[in-house]
């Protein structure tokens, strides 16, 4: 059982943050909040590198990440986790990004970001972003996970996310992964997420469309009437802005339009 909560901190990048200031009530007690905001198009590795520029130096040991369609249903469940992370040596917890969601086709070695547990510490110590950035690539067996049991399709020679190879140098790191089960709910969007087969949280998917597509809006509305209607008394977020992400995103890509027409 985790005694000390001072030094978890749960991290969102958020786009849509009428649905977060919603969807975070029910976040775990007692922990610190961080948001990054994604509005200027920060997310995926992006949002994992400004991560480690803006917490390494914060007294953080373990790292959630949830994104603002993540709705707890039993929040208190996340520090279970957190215990068997410590006491069996696990580096990552999250849901398989292939086999394990019907609409997830992709690589069963990594994870999907939407929610995640990093211990922080421990990454803090080895971190390395040229390493990262190097480790996008697969090799033939690679890895030996038994994925017999995977109900949905994936591909374990995907790239598909350009965050995986975040995940891939842990895993070259012989950093141990801890994956959730999930299940598809009724609408055949989102999924619950078990511990120990038990429910603990959904993902909605589609935080963009929220309070903008009334479809959406109602469907994910549904899953928010299956929360206890207890919320946490949670601490306001720090918020980080890179006010100059979008700017040098856009040069970038202006630059690499230009030399692209060079060539031709």
């Amino acid at each position: 059982m985790v005694d000390n909560k001072s030094n978890i901190a749960i991290l969102s990048t958020v786009i849509n943050f009428d649905l977060y200031h919603k969807s975070s009530r029910f976040f775990p007690k007692d922990v610190q909040k961080y948001v990054i905001d994604g509005r200027n198009g920060m997310h995926g590795l992006k949002s994992i590198f400004y991560m480690m520029k803006m917490l390494k130096n914060k007294n953080i040991e373990w790292l959630i990440m949830a994104d603002e369609d993540v709705l707890f249903q039993d929040s208190k469940t996340v520090f279970d986790i957190i215990s068997k992370m410590q006491s069996e040596n696990y580096t990552v917890c999250g849901v398989r990004d292939g086999g394990m969601i019907s609409h997830r086709t992709f690589n069963p070695y990594t994870i999907n970001t939407f929610f995640s547990i990093l211990n922080f510490k421990e990454l803090k110590k080895i971190w390395n972003k040229n390493e990262i950035i190097k480790s996008n690539y697969i090799l033939d067996q690679e890895f030996n996970d038994d994925l017999t049991n995977l109900k949905w399709n994936f591909d374990v020679k995907s790239l598909y996310e350009p965050y995986y190879c975040f995940y891939l140098w842990l895993r070259r790191k012989n950093k141990k992964f801890l994956f959730l089960d999930a299940q598809m709910n009724e609408d055949q969007i989102a999924n619950s997420i078990t511990y120990d087969s038990k429910i603990f949280l959904h993902h909605t998917w589609f935080a963009r469309a929220y309070g903008k597509n009334d479809e959406q809006t109602k469907r994910i509305n549904v899953l928010f009437d299956l929360l206890n209607s207890k919320e946490n008394k949670t601490s306001e977020p720090v918020i980080f802005k890179d006010k100059t992400f979008f700017f040098i995103e856009k040069i970038k890509k202006t630059y690499r339009r230009i030399i692209i027409r060079f060539r031709n």
